[in-house]
Parts: C-alpha cells; structure tokens; sequence
C-alpha cells in the first residue's frame, strides 16, 4: 500500500461495549480489513484508531454499525478522520481509567450454547465445571466492584489465572479473550455441600449429594449468581408445603426452574413471545399458564393461581442441578432465599444464620457476590415483555431517555422499591429492592445507591422522592438533601406513575395525555390515600380530573390484608346492608363487626382512600374468593385467575363530578351472586366493568380535551386480564395507548417516573 493510499480514523463508542467482547471483536474486524492501530478501554467507552486504505476504513465501520458483539449495545458512535498512525499492527493497548468518566455495565446473562456444549464434553478440560465462561456468558454486574471492567475490579481478583486460562485470556482470538470471571478446575472456584456446619463433599461429589438429597425431599439453599435460592422438588407435596412453612410464606407462590425448554413445555403452555423470553440470555421468570395433566405439586407451589412462574437455568451450576436422569425432579422450586419480606440472602455467614431454619443442607460455592440481585420475573402482553419485576438480566442496563438529564437520584417509593440515577441520556433504574420495611431491606438500598454512584461516576445535583412523609426513602431523601444541601423534589405517587409510563416509551414532548393511574395505595395531596386516578398531564404537571368516590379505609393497612373489612367498609358507603349470608359478613365475628362499623361511622383509624386495589379486594370478598390476604394483591390475583375469559356481562358505575359511585355495581353483583351465579362469571363482568368505566373516562375527556393518547400505569394493571380488555375496548375507539414494556407498571417504575419529573423540573 502506499502513503498516498493510507487513511485514518479514530472512533469513539459508548454503551454497554466492555466486558461483551468488543475488543476482541474490534482486533478481528481490523485484521480481516488489513488495518492497523489501535482499541482501548476507557471510563467512558471504548477508543479505537485504524490506519490502512479507504475502502477497508469504511468496511470495517459498516460492519461495526451493523453487527456489533451480541451483548454489546451501542449508544453512540463517532468517527472521525485522522492522519493516519505510523502503526506496525493492530494492538489492543491497557485500559486507561478517567476522572468522572463512565459508561452502561453488563447485566449478568446467561450460560451460553458454546459453555453449555463444552459443560457436558467429556474431552473439553471445564468438563462439569460450574463456573465455565466466556465473553459472551456469564455474570457481570454481580461481580462488579468498579470500572473499568477488568478482572481486579470483580470478585474475581482473589482466583490468579492458572497458564492455560491466562493464555486464552490473552489471546484475541479467543472467545475469551479478557473474560474477566474466566476460570477452570485449576484456578476458579469451587462448590461444596455444608450441612450442619460440616463440609461434607466437594465439586462432582457434593453436586451428586445434593441432587440425591434433592430426590429425597430435602430443601437445599444454592448460592447463585445474585445470592441464594431454596431449592426443593417441585413434584413433592409434601416438601413444597414445608418449605412454604418454613419460609413463613404460607400462599405465595415460588418459581421453578428448569432444564431446558421441553420440561418447561410437558407441564405449561407457553405461546411465542413466552418462548423467546424464556430462552433469552436474561433468562427471567416468566409466568405460564399450567397445562392439564401436570404431575407438579401446582396446589402448593401457587395456590389458588392459573399460572407458573418458570425460569430455565441460566448457569452452569443450574445446569448440573438440573440434569436430567432417571428419577430425578424434571423441575426444582427455586425461590429467593430469605424469610417473608427479607432481602434475597447473598453472603456466606448472612445466609448460614439466616436460612439455618429453612435448609437442611447448602450448596456454596467460594466466588464472592459484590451485588444481590434478585430473578426478574415477566409476562407478555400483546406480545411484548410486561414486567413484574425488573432485576437480574436487565439491571443495571439504562433507559436512553430522549435529551439530556442532569445528574440526580430519585429514591422510588415503599414498596416494590427500586431507585433511579440519572446522567446524560441515561436513566439507571435499580435492579429491585423489596418493600422497605425492616432495616435488611433498608441496608441493601442504601449500599445499592452507594454502588451505583459509584460505578457510574454520578454526583446528585437533587434528589427526588416519594410525598408521604413517613416512607423510610422520603426520610432518607430528607436526610441527605439536608446533609449535602440538595434541592429535594417531592412527587405525588400516581403523576411518578405517569411519568414512568411516558418514560418508558420513549415520550419526548410537554402534550400531556390521559393517565390511568391505578394501584392500591399512594399519598394524595389532600392527604387521603388515592389509587384510582384518572389525570391529565405529563412530565411538568398533572389535573386529577376523576377517581373512585373515597371510601374509609378501616384500620389502615389492615384493611389491605383482610379484604373482608374492605369490602364491608364499601357496602356501608353505598348505604347496603350487611346480609348475614354475605361471604365477608360470616367471616367476621359479631365483635370484630361491631368495632368495624363504629370506625366507619365515627371515621376511628379509617383515612378515606380512592384505591382501585381495595375495590378490587372488596369485589373478590364479596364473591367468596379471598377474605384474608396473606401477601400483597392476593385476594385480586386469585380473582383474575377463576374470571371466565368469555364471559361477556358488565355492571354499571356512575360518575358524579369528579367521583366515580360503585353503587350500583355492588347491588348488581350482589344480586346476581344471590341468584347463584357462577363466581367465574361474576369475577369476569367485574373486569369488564372497570374496563368498561376506563373507556367512558376516556371518551369523556376525549370529548373536553381532544386528547388521544392514553398511558396505563399502576400496580392495577398487572393484571392482565383488565390490561388487555381495557386497552382493546380503547384501541377500538382511536385512543393510542401507551403501557409498560421496559420496567413495570407497579411500584417498581416510581423511580423511573420521579427523576423524569424532578429532570424536567431542572431542566426547565
């Protein structure tokens, strides 16, 4: 080639572009273009510069636009012409840390087809090794304890790489080339099986002792890629109920895991966008309808439910739980390891005291976990992803948001709790949290902000929060702003919904929309407990514009565990009597109803509330569905699940001003109940009605507004049965309408919504 030929370029890329193989895959790319130069890490991305001819320069920017690595996803890219570089070859040069700099970070992703291959070949030297790796597999935010992502900053710093991994480490012909988790036999990690404090075997051995044990009904914790599992035979009865006693859990329902797709397929039917989802290297839980004939204990794994929650296995330890053999469970329950509403258990001596009571043995292995995180768990809606929650798989991996975001942290709400930072384009909502309702749970959040900071080089210039005063992350938020003396921003729930939603599809305008915030519980302005708002408004500001005519709420929270008292609480405002053959009715002894009735009548403990999920709950009471709850949304979920699909019928709500009146509903109901009418088909016309209630709202401001877009965000629409009928019955009037895909629809996405309110309030 001569002089007059040679070109330069320098390129810069950012996204998640390190630790995904994008080094390796940029020496490759030059080489089979005959260029020279250089690519190197940074804190923000990745720095290339080539030298060679013209039409190779543009070769290779093609296919790097066109096909990157797999797991790499690129947010920006600049080239740019240089003179061209004196350059003998193409290198890969060390990484070069920046002050302040920074970029996206991996989430951990599962196994992939080649580890899985060489997991189960005899002649491959990680033959039924639980920690084999690649660049394109692996965990990654798990281990992470900085940037850039290099094998010191990981949990992996204390296992030296033995010759033969180091010369694969270093080769960028290698598939993994600077995989930073990379290990073997030689030189990784190690499981043992510990029982009672003593280590009873080691690698192959423990892994056969414990699928034997498995075989015989024991409960097994498993360490993990984000902490540890309980594991026990989803077939056995007996041992599932034990575990749901143990666990002080007594109806939740557990995931399963399997295999491989075609155990998942004998005993669940699972559609198309199911199947991707399941097969997906975020491998998440996702919830499947069970099939007719299964042999699994589906009474105990989730009681009174129509569906399963199933993930595959998504690392090599999984994969050798889970091997199929004669005899051995075709599916395994694998439920976060914790105690009621703890934070999933993820270091060593943590988990030993705290599951001490719950597993009769440990599987654990010797890689420190840097960051707990929970299993995602996803359904499909329209067939598109409809979050549950959001976590391994998909955090820490940001939101491109549309413009430019100052740095800020916005601490999310109580329940379901995740944060979000913001930074540039980027919006880093949390993996999730819990309910933060003990100190555990409190502990992770305030590490986990501490973490993300951190990694992401983001210094708050405000904080944003939830409006109740008594949520422990308001006073957190309080506590800081005062501390650092930062503008704080307090967001009423349901407009954080609103914003979340418009966030997560990508709205980039000041129009506002309808809003259909529905969930059990937010603080109101006025000071009542809301969930059933229907707004008008976007990122800057809302209009409460309707809501269900506010009922007591007896006894506060206690009226969201006894569904009863809600339900009895709704027929006293609609001047009903309570019949003594009403199912709520006989569960409350004379006593309790008396007290109940003075609280309605003299307003003792009974803040008023407009929430969407009481009423839900009172209509599942009235049925006979559920009068106690024994987790959050029970008494609605088992309701959803007995609803007859075809059931065509509907029941009439009034609207007076900006109140929504159930009267009628619950005489209707009730009459038809009285009638012995089936309760799938009366749990059916409920849905409809609300359905039926959300398009009149809508046509109504349709008509005061011209506004056509509806967004549907709260915890309400989990419910996918409602989801679906009311976003048909909208379509089919031209309303666009907008629902979650990217984070969920519940208490999860407040975050999300907070720091796009409180950007825009600073941006302004």
């Amino acid at each position: 080639m001569s002089v007059l030929q040679k070109a330069g370029l320098r390129i810069s890329v950012s996204g998640i572009v390190q630790g995904v193989g994008f080094r390796p895959f940029i020496y490759n790319l030059a080489e089979v273009n005959r260029l020279t130069g250089w690519v190197m890490n940074t804190s923000n991305g990745v720095e290339i510069e080539l030298a060679g001819s013209e039409e190779g320069l543009q070769r290779f920017l093609d296919s790097l636009r066109a096909n990157p690595p797999p797991l790499s996803r690129i947010d920006r890219l600049v080239a740019e012409p240089c003179p061209p570089g004196d350059y003998p070859a193409f290198e890969i040069q060390a990484s070069q840390p920046l002050p302040g700099e920074f970029l996206p970070v991996s989430p951990d992703v599962s196994i992939c087809p080649d580890c899985a291959r060489e997991l189960f070949d005899p002649a491959d030297r990680r033959y039924r090794y639980p920690f084999i790796n690649c660049t394109n597999c692996g965990p990654r935010f798990t281990i992470i304890r900085d940037i850039p992502y290099d094998r010191p900053n990981t949990s992996m710093a204390g296992f030296p790489l033995c010759p033969r991994c180091a010369e694969e480490y270093h080769n960028p012909r290698d598939r993994r080339f600077h995989a930073q988790p990379v290990a073997c036999p030689a030189c990784g990690p190690g499981v043992a099986l510990v029982a009672e404090g003593q280590r009873l075997a080691e690698g192959e051995t423990a892994l056969r002792l414990t699928r034997e044990w498995l075989k015989q009904g024991k409960i097994i914790a498993v360490k993990g890629l984000g902490g540890y599992h309980l594991a026990c035979d989803a077939s056995n009865a007996e041992t599932v109920a034990e575990l749901h006693r143990r666990k002080r859990r007594s109806d939740k329902p557990f995931a399963l895991m399997a295999f491989d797709l075609a155990s998942v397929e004998r005993h669940c039917i699972i559609n198309p966008a199911e199947r991707a989802l399941l097969i997906s290297r975020e491998r998440p839980i996702v919830l499947l309808e069970v099939r007719p004939g299964t042999t699994l204990a589906v009474n105990e794994v989730a009681p009174g439910l129509s569906h399963l929650g199933v993930m595959l296995a998504y690392t090599p330890l999984h994969l050798l739980l889970l091997e199929p053999a004669e005899g051995f469970p075709e599916m395994l329950v694998m439920t976060s390891a914790n105690l009621s509403e703890e934070p999933i258990a993820f270091q060593d001596d943590d988990a030993e005291e705290r599951l001490a009571g719950i597993a009769d043995a440990f599987l654990v292995h010797d890689r420190p976990i840097h960051t707990r995180v929970d299993d995602s768990v996803v359904t499909t809606v329209f067939g598109q992803p409809y979050f549950i929650r959001r976590a391994r798989g998909y955090a820490p991996d940001p939101l491109v948001m549309p413009g430019r975001l100052p740095q800020g942290l916005a601490v999310g709400p109580e329940l379901k709790n995740t944060f979000c930072l913001t930074r540039d384009s980027y919006a880093f909502l949390s993996h999730h949290i819990g309910d933060m309702e003990n100190l555990e749970t409190f502990t992770s959040f305030e590490e986990g902000i501490r973490h993300y900071e951190r990694l992401f080089r983001i210094r708050p210039e405000w904080i944003a929060c939830d409006l109740h005063p008594n949520y422990l992350s308001t006073r957190y938020a309080e506590g800081r702003s005062k501390a650092e003396a930062l503008p704080l921003v307090a967001v009423q729930h349901h407009h954080a919904h609103l914003a979340a939603c418009l966030a997560d599809n990508a709205w980039d305008s000041d129009e506002a929309v309808i809003g259909l915030t529905f969930d059990g519980t937010g603080y109101g302005t006025d000071g009542a407990v809301w969930g059933s708002e229907v707004l008008v408004g976007g990122y800057t500001k809302f209009e409460r514009r309707f809501h269900l005519a506010y009922v007591p709420l007896p006894g506060g929270d206690l009226a969201a565990r006894k569904p009863a008292r809600m339900a009895l609480a709704h027929l006293w405002k609609a001047g009903l009597d309570w019949e003594p053959d009403l199912p709520p009715v006989r569960e409350l002894c004379e006593e309790e109803r008396t007290v109940l009735r003075a609280q309605l009548e003299r307003g003792l403990n009974a803040p008023p509330t407009s929430s969407m999920g009481r009423l839900f709950d009172a209509a599942s009471a009235l049925l006979g569905i559920r009068q106690v709850s024994t987790y959050e949304g029970q008494a609605a979920i088992q309701m959803e699940a007995l609803a007859d699909p075809n059931e065509p019928g509907e029941y009439p709500f009034e609207i007076a001003q900006e109140n929504i009146l159930a009267n009628r509903l619950w005489e209707e109901l009730l009459a038809d109940w009285r009638k012995g009418t089936p309760v799938p088909a009366l749990a059916a016309r409920f849905h409809n009605s609300v359905a039926r209630l959300a398009l009149d709202l809508c046509l109504r401001l349709r008509r005061d507004t011209g506004l056509q877009t509806v967004a549907l965000s709260g915890g309400v629409w989990q419910n996918r049965l409602l989801l679906e009928k009311t976003a048909n019955l909208l379509m089919q009037a031209s309303f666009d309408v907008l629902i979650h895909h990217r984070v969920p629809a519940n208490d999860g996405g407040v975050a999300l919504g907070q720091a796009l309110v409180a950007a825009r309030s600073f941006n302004r």
